[in-house]
């Protein structure tokens, strides 16, 4: 059997030792990359209909569970059938960052350690880095490490099949 004929299924890919996978025709494996894709597009699609699906069913409930027990935020639990629902809607907390760095100022002044009561980060954009003068860069170097990603490969045909 022949290409596309011989693709494998979805199981045959899970169950097929990687060492076999690699030496399929490049052709096979860009059809494989991009049969995945679509998957992956469609698993996403139908988790995030059905979650919404999840949220129309339940979120009254979950609003009233949460608001009998005097929170706005947090996990409730609740029956449905011969099921618990365990909802749950998550604290997000925003800083205006301005703000806090004031605070930090004020803290620093009044002779206290900051670092008491925040957590200070300082990040430093790559584009920013490397458009730094080689005086202030080679300053900032010795705090500076390089790692790598995880890499990916896309297959895309050099020309029209």
């Amino acid at each position: 059997m022949t290409y596309p004929e011989n693709t494998p299924c979805m199981d045959d890919l899970l169950n097929m030792p990687t060492g076999e996978l690699a030496q399929m025709p490049v052709e096979l494996l860009a059809s494989l990359q991009a049969e995945l894709a679509h998957a992956a597009r469609q698993l996403k699609s139908a988790t995030a209909r059905f979650n919404t699906a999840l949220e129309v069913r339940y979120a009254t409930r979950a609003t009233e569970a949460r608001r009998a027990c005097g929170k706005d935020t947090g996990t409730v639990r609740f029956d449905d059938g011969d099921f618990t629902v365990v909802a749950d809607l998550p604290k997000r907390v925003d800083w205006d960052q301005d703000l806090i760095a004031a605070m930090v100022d004020r803290i620093r002044a009044a002779g206290s350690d900051p670092a008491q009561y925040v957590d200070i980060a300082f990040k430093v954009s790559e584009r920013k880095y490397t458009a730094w003068p080689d005086a202030i860069r080679e300053g900032f170097e010795p705090a500076r490490t390089v790692g790598s990603g995880k890499p990916s490969f896309q297959l895309e045909p050099t020309k029209t099949l």
